[in-house]
């Protein structure tokens, strides 16, 4: 297993992403998602190894994940590899797409939402009930949005 797959952190690309990622979560809600300090790389790993969930996607037409942290990987059973190619829609139930589209175009209108809550789903098809899930917009060095986020720190397993 190549090095990019199990330290994903180390791309010089994923740490230039986290940066994106805690840039913008304190641009839109005016608080830190992260409480350290670092070099780059330091904070990059330490985001991945958080004890909650972070995870983002881009901004294609059927948007593609391009960010988890080692709990989101955990929680929808996946690698690193199958995450970065798993659009973002497999992750909440088929009843749940409507309003969850309906959600994301929120966010691209104000920035970001909180919050949120509802079922998502793991590869395997376990049930997972998420509250509180807060969603942003990523914005690029040049403040241009390059895809959306999300947090959160509670979930439980449903039937």
């Amino acid at each position: 297993m190549s090095q990019n797959i199990l330290y994903p952190w180390k791309q010089e690309t994923i740490i230039r992403h986290t940066q994106r990622l805690l840039w913008s979560y304190k641009y839109w809600t005016g608080k830190s998602l992260l409480g350290v300090d670092g070099t780059p790389e330091f904070i990059a790993q330490a985001l991945w190894e958080a004890p909650f969930i972070v995870f983002s996607h881009g901004m294609e037409s059927d948007p593609i994940y391009n960010y988890g942290n080692r709990k989101a990987l955990e929680l929808w059973e996946v690698d690193w590899e199958q995450l970065t190619q798993m659009p973002s829609r497999y992750s909440a139930e088929s009843m749940e797409q409507e309003e969850r589209l309906r959600i994301l175009h929120e966010v691209t209108s104000n920035g970001y939402v909180s919050n949120v809550g509802g079922v998502r789903i793991s590869r395997s098809g376990k049930r997972i009930q998420v509250s509180d899930f807060i969603i942003w917009n990523l914005l690029d060095e040049n403040q241009q949005q390059c895809g959306q986020a999300a947090t959160f720190k509670e979930w439980k397993y449903i039937q």
